[in-house]
């Protein structure tokens, strides 16, 4: 129930944040908000980079806020860039804590309060399904995923290439519509909205795949 109220909150922070940003747009314009990030040079994307990194290695903070505003402030192609060099950061990160350090340390990152997602997906044993594990790192567990991977025998071959295809397939959701919010293009918040159904599909199968511990 706790952990249920906090992601809860997360998505809250996530619509507080979204309406915050669309009202900042129509007080000052997108053109102007850009001028004063050209300002910092390139220290701008590299801040977004640091919150959305941090963002996936302590689960708690809202990550998906950080992906809407890289495509706001940067552009689609550009905030893309920022945000799969994040997550492949991050992720590989995660993978690595876990493989290299254990449980322990994976819990003080996560918290005891979300350590049992970590073991959930640890116990599915995604390391003998390529497309599960790829699946999984598509959805909005895939922090979650990084790490319970890291906890079994997967190779670091085929948990980097699921890792490319999950970026390359599920990232660009939230730039494209963080793009489409600051820009006012119906193509790029179309392309969004498909995308949200697409991964909404995708986690909707994964979640529904058995546990093979218990099979």
């Amino acid at each position: 129930m706790k952990n249920k109220w906090i992601n809860l909150l997360r998505w809250v922070l996530i619509g507080v944040l979204i309406v915050l940003a669309i009202g900042l747009l129509n007080q000052v314009g997108i053109e102007r908000i850009r001028q004063q990030v050209d300002q910092f040079g390139v220290w701008a994307p590299a801040i977004v980079f640091a919150l959305r990194f941090t963002s996936i290695i302590l689960p708690v903070l809202p990550g998906t806020a950080y992906a809407i505003l890289a495509g706001g402030l940067f552009g689609f192609a550009e905030g893309l860039l920022i945000v799969a060099l994040a997550d492949l950061a991050s992720c590989t990160f995660n993978f690595y804590i876990a493989r290299r350090y254990g449980r322990s340390l994976v819990e003080r990152f996560v918290g005891q309060q979300f350590m049992e997602k970590v073991d959930r997906l640890a116990q599915r044993h995604l390391e003998r399904n390529f497309f599960l594990m790829t699946g999984f790192l598509m959805t909005g567990l895939f922090d979650f995923a990084a790490y319970g991977v890291g906890l079994t025998q997967v190779r670091w071959h085929s948990y980097l290439l699921a890792l490319f295809v999950s970026i390359l397939v599920a990232k660009p959701l939230w730039v494209a519509a963080g793009a489409g919010i600051f820009e006012d293009s119906q193509l790029l918040l179309g392309f969004a909205l498909l995308a949200a159904f697409g991964i909404g599909i995708v986690t909707a199968v994964v979640q529904r795949q058995p546990n093979s511990s218990n099979s």
